[in-house]
């Protein structure tokens, strides 16, 4: 048996390096008379740009180039670019409209935070001091923050060449079927949810070094990221203009990514075109600050939704419309996010035979939009748990049963029908019905009659979610034996971003290979290794990689049967590879002839002809996968406070075979955290009037602390899916999916007594105090 093979509950391999400060992260970069960049940003969230004077800034101490909107223009700097906006077409078939975003603002700025210069200096603080010397004459804008607002026929206009803030009027579905199944109805449950925005806060910051050589015409790019082939990509095409061969972009270690690190933004290709001009590295390192301006923010939806029901509880029919705001442009998959995304997502695990989904994502003056951990299908998820649970109060049904009515059963699986998913596996029931074991759920009202007895109200939430992970695309992987050193290097087109990818491949290519862990190295985050890598994001990695691997070690072994066969005095048909108990040989069938593999990669090193023994590998997924589960949350309120804590929270989920008990649980617990961080108070405020972020750090944006969180009870419930040969489903997103809709559940089940039908993240002590208080005044 490998030692720590797959399955095992093997600890993180790169945990040593990273707690022991060996890491090395964007910012630990740094070259030999390299330079450094500051942005400067807009104050303003609406503004014409009327003159820039850069006179006293380029002549402050230190400063060695201050480059503004006219300066990329006369250069021919392209954009940042937006490739979902050719994903989509509005209802009536015609073209959305297309923002345009220059790396340096140019004549106009549509939100406080976005690029008008940027300096480069000897050092970051001269550069910094040199930016309050620029003067800037802006023409100053109303502003509009608001999402619903933003289509108000007074509302001020963000793109004045479209003419309205609609950026696109977009369904999926079949409305006519829809409306006359809510026309035939028993009983329709009606819900108008807010899905508040919220801001990234990844524990690194995001920074950027550029390095040009112009002996070679040619660009490398340092930069925290969550896949560097599509980063390599869209600056070469899109913002430098430059062959993509000529742009190199690795990424080493990466401090949280949650999708905002997906994204090309503005800095990145600065540093490269302020490095050609300058002939020097230039460097450039975010604070929290401009985080919180500039990184990408997730959610921000206002939905009404409707759920059609018959006498006997079962669905007819959802539907589901959603104003989604994209913030001042389109970001890189914006548009995405809300309309393909989670296309369909909104009738989750039911039989459901007819959906209805309008969509209208508008702009705004405030910071753009794009994925946020889930990516859309959290907010799919939320719309039709909450009309879930809203309907069996209505109808008076028990939640588990109100459920298990329209669960689509693992009899049917895999199941095709009406506007629900094709799913390939699952067993929904089976899932719900151990939650409800672990939860105790039969014991609840005595619980909750305690807590009322100490002046507590206790309030259980009930949330079914699944997640469709990324399929359609393809990665690759290659693996290199070094003889010498007895160490099997293998590079993957993923990136970690603190997920424990390097773990779980480590532990995947041991037992492939038949080696202990001790003897793999994995290799991430150079786009110049592998001919292409469809990044971290969409709960892909494990059998995108896994598979890449696979193919990579089947042919390293392929070619590693020839050389032994040829060292051996043998017909490679009569090779056979065997890996086990940290051995790894070819041997011919039949005899005690054998070789060991680092043998044979040291006979393939000094033999020219043979060449490295290496394997290349490409892997595509052409199916989705469906995680799944059920999550049950308990709640306490103080009713004369507002305060409140979760007192207890289960989850079943089905990942499908696991690989790393410790990897999901983490994944899992973050997920979950991240998921309750927004439902519980994390919200990105902007004033209606200026477009000014009000929550613009830490001091005003709460965020989650461990003792936010209770225990969590978590367990699995493994069952393969189809579309892959490891019968794997991703993990890393479902916490997130799940937790919003099973909290919020509960904090309306605990203001029953109040008569409360609904409750909008996030959810406060204020708010719940003023609710409490309200009520208790309206029944004096």
């Amino acid at each position: 048996m490998v030692k720590f093979g797959v399955g095992q509950p093997m600890r993180r391999v790169e945990d040593e390096r990273l707690i022991t400060g060996k890491g090395r992260y964007t910012d630990d970069i740094s070259f030999e008379g390299q330079a450094h960049a500051f942005m400067v940003r807009s104050p303003h969230a609406n503004a014409r740009i009327l003159s820039i004077d850069t006179t006293d800034a380029k002549a402050a101490p230190g400063v060695l180039a201050v480059y503004t909107g006219e300066d990329a223009r006369r250069e021919g700097l392209g954009i940042v670019a937006s490739p979902a906006a050719d994903m989509l077409k509005n209802r009536d078939g015609t073209p959305i409209f297309k923002t345009t975003r220059h790396l340096i603002a140019q004549e106009r700025v549509r939100y406080a935070g976005d690029t008008v210069a940027v300096i480069v200096a000897e050092t970051v603080n001269q550069a910094r001091d040199a930016a309050d010397l620029l003067i800037i004459d802006y023409d100053a804008l109303p502003a509009i923050a608001d999402t619903a607002g933003a289509l108000a026929p007074d509302a001020p206009i963000v793109w004045e060449e479209a003419g309205t803030n609609l950026a696109y009027d977009w369904s999926f579905g079949n409305e006519a079927a829809a409306a006359a199944a809510m026309k035939e109805a028993h009983h329709i449950t009606r819900l108008k949810l807010i899905n508040n925005r919220i801001v990234v806060n990844a524990m690194e910051p995001r920074a950027a070094v550029g390095v040009y050589d112009a002996t070679r015409d040619h660009y490398t790019l340092y930069a925290p990221s969550q896949g560097v082939h599509s980063q390599r990509n869209y600056i070469a095409q899109y913002s430098l203009k430059i062959p993509v061969e000529k742009l190199r972009v690795v990424t080493e270690d990466v401090g949280g990514g949650f999708g905002m690190k997906t994204f090309v933004y503005p800095e990145y290709p600065l540093v490269l075109f302020a490095s050609r001009m300058l002939g020097r590295p230039v460097k450039w390192t975010g604070d929290r600050s401009d985080a919180f301006l500039t990184d990408s923010q997730g959610r921000d939806h206002v939905t009404e939704a409707a759920l059609a029901l018959d006498k006997e509880g079962r669905i007819l029919a959802v539907h589901v419309d959603t104003i989604a705001n994209l913030g001042g442009y389109q970001s890189q998959f914006g548009p995405f996010i809300p309309s393909l995304a989670p296309r369909g997502m909104q009738v989750g695990v039911y039989k459901v035979p007819v959906l209805y989904n309008h969509v209208r994502a508008v702009y705004t003056n405030t910071v753009p939009v794009d994925a946020y951990r889930g990516a859309g299908r959290p907010e799919a998820s939320y719309v039709i748990e909450r009309l879930m649970d809203k309907a069996a109060r209505e109808l008076k049904i028990g939640q588990d049963e109100m459920r298990k009515r329209n669960f689509i059963t693992a009899a049917e699986m895999p199941y095709k029908g009406g506007a629900s998913l094709p799913f390939d596996s699952g067993d929904f029931e089976r899932n719900l019905t151990d939650a409800f074991k672990r939860a105790d759920v039969a014991g609840f009202e005595a619980r909750r009659a305690a807590a009322k007895a100490a002046g507590k109200l206790l309030g259980q939430g009930v949330s079914y979610y699944v997640e469709r992970t990324a399929a359609g695309m393809s990665d690759y992987a290659r693996i290199a034996i070094d003889g010498e050193s007895g160490v099997v290097h293998v590079w993957t087109g993923q990136q970690t971003n603190g997920q424990g990818h390097e773990t779980v491949w480590t532990q995947f290519l041991a037992t492939r290979l038949g080696l202990d862990v001790e003897k793999i190295k994995v290799h991430l985050g150079d786009s110049d290794v592998l001919p292409g890598g469809a990044g971290t994001g969409g709960s892909k990695a494990v059998y995108m990689v896994t598979g890449a691997i696979g193919d990579a070690s089947d042919k390293l072994i392929d070619k590693g049967r020839e050389i032994a066969a040829n060292e051996l005095e043998a017909a490679k048909a009569d090779i056979e590879y065997r890996g086990a108990d940290g051995e790894a040989v070819f041997e011919v069938v039949g005899t005690d002839k054998k070789i060991d593999l680092f043998q044979v990669a040291r006979l393939a090193e000094k033999q020219p002809d043979l060449g490295e023994l290496v394997g290349d590998g490409e892997y595509n997924q052409k199916g989705n996968t469906f995680p799944n589960g059920a999550h049950i949350c308990e709640v306490e309120i103080d009713p004369e406070t507002g305060v409140f804590k979760i007192v207890h929270f289960v989850a079943v989920d089905d990942f499908g075979h696991i690989l790393n008990p410790l990897i999901v649980a983490g994944q899992v617990h973050g997920g979950i955290a991240q998921g309750l961080g927004q439902a519980m108070g994390e919200h990105a405020v902007f004033d209606k009037e200026t477009g000014q972020l009000v929550t613009g750090s830490l001091m005003d944006y709460w965020l989650p602390r461990a003792d936010d969180m209770p225990t969590f009870d978590i367990t699995y419930n493994e069952i393969p899916s189809t579309s892959n040969a490891l019968g794997v489903k991703g993990a890393g997103e479902a916490g997130t999916v799940g937790a919003p809709a099973s909290f919020i559940n509960a904090v309306i089940d605990a203001l029953k007594p109040y008569g409360v039908e609904t409750v909008d993240m996030p959810v406060t002590p204020q708010k719940l105090w003023n609710i409490i208080h309200s009520s208790r005044q309206a029944a004096e």
